[in-house]
This record gives C-alpha cells, sequence and structure tokens, in this order.
C-alpha cells in the first residue's frame, strides 16, 4: 500500500481556503458596488448578465 501524502493534502487544502476567501472578498465587493439592499437581485438583470458574458455595459446615467 502507498504512504500517504500528506504534503499535498495539505496544499489542496491551503489553496481551498484560498479560493474560498477570494470569493468572499468579491462577493463584499460586488454587495458594496451595488450599494445597501436587502440581498435581492436588481430589477434589471439583463443588464448584470450582459457584463458577466463579456458584453458591452449598458450606460448610465450621471
Amino acid at each position: 500500500m502507498a504512504t500517504p501524502n500528506y504534503g499535498y493534502e495539505k496544499r489542496q487544502k491551503e489553496l481551498a481556503k484560498k479560493r474560498k476567501k477570494e470569493d468572499k472578498l468579491k462577493a463584499k465587493a460586488e454587495r458594496k458596488l451595488h450599494g445597501p439592499g436587502d440581498g435581492e437581485a436588481p430589477a434589471d438583470e439583463s443588464a448584470e448578465t450582459e457584463t458577466e458574458t463579456g458584453g458591452t455595459p449598458p450606460a448610465q446615467d450621471a
């Protein structure tokens, strides 16, 4: 039977932790960008999906 590779397991755990932390920071930044809310989806979801797929973002009136 092969011996367990504890170094590999540790590295995978560290990578998973790092990925989770980055996801949390990204989600936090998105919440901050969209402003305060009840966690509900924005009324105009089509604009959000265009920016995620690489389309041009809708024009915003300043």
